[in-house]
């Protein structure tokens, strides 16, 4: 089976040009379309408007995502978090005083078909930030279907809060890491695509002196880490006072291709 991929919600920050005259034919061909949320009623009722004085409602039953996993976020923030922001639905009906029905869940429900039956492991999408947890970043990665990507699966340097490689609203390429068909949730990866150690390494030559970031305070048995990119660690050794964050100027003592180490010295 092969599903059509719907794009991630505000992809392209356009609203559909949606009037009296085209809005049947939407209807009938089952188009997937996208409009800006006006506003979230005390029901969680949606309302999206259009050119030529159309306007929309998705009715709460159609707002409420079917993925469990929706941008972290609580329940409730699934309304009032998507005004002023773009989203997907189809145009079920027109009611009498010619306002569109709609429904944001339907798009949901085609996006998990390509989760569930297309989408593979390994495959690398684009996506858009969504929001961010402690523990990682939400990429929505087509019709408001949301993965994961765990702070580890960030960058191979380590960090402390994911707002160190993302912030959202930004468009990033994942690789999809792992899928749970049944429940149609993904985990990402966001540091398989900043590149290999090899093709980090190329930056680099020995004997040159460059940028670096401290990426552990705490003294290990053979130094500590320095960033010189996300996707590249180096170890150095151990100063006093130097602050997780800090940006520091390192010497490349050594490059090691076989182990795949690089030893640097604090200048």
């Amino acid at each position: 089976m092969n599903t059509m991929r719907i794009m991630p919600e505000g992809w392209n920050n356009e609203v559909t040009k949606l009037n009296q005259t085209n809005v049947k034919q939407y209807i009938k061909n089952n188009e997937t379309v996208q409009g800006l949320v006006k506003k979230c009623d005390d029901n969680y009722n949606l309302y999206v408007s259009f050119e030529n004085g159309l306007n929309g409602i998705i009715p709460r039953k159609d707002v409420e995502g079917i993925n469990l996993q929706e941008n972290g976020l609580p329940k409730e923030n699934l309304c009032t978090g998507k005004v002023n922001k773009f989203v997907q639905f189809k145009v079920r009906d027109i009611d009498p005083e010619m306002q569109l029905i709609l429904s944001r869940r339907e798009v949901q429900e085609e996006a998990l078909d390509w989760v569930k039956n297309d989408l593979k492991i390994g495959e690398k999408v684009t996506g858009i930030v969504k929001n961010i947890k402690p523990y990682g970043a939400f990429v929505e990665i087509g019709g408001g279907v949301v993965g994961l990507v765990h702070i580890e699966d960030l960058s191979v340097a380590r960090i402390k809060t994911p707002y160190e490689r993302v912030r959202i609203g930004q468009k990033i390429e994942v690789v999809v890491k792992s899928i749970d068909r049944e429940q149609g949730k993904v985990i990402l990866s966001y540091k398989e695509t900043l590149g290999s150690w090899e093709e980090n390494v190329e930056k680099f030559t020995t004997g040159i002196k460059v940028k670096g970031k401290v990426r552990e305070t705490e003294k290990h048995k053979n130094g500590i880490f320095i960033e010189l990119t996300p996707n590249l660690v180096g170890m150095a050794e151990y100063e006093e006072g130097l602050q997780y964050g800090q940006d520091v100027e390192v010497y490349i003592k050594k490059i090691d291709a076989d182990k795949k180490k690089v030893k640097l010295l604090i200048v």
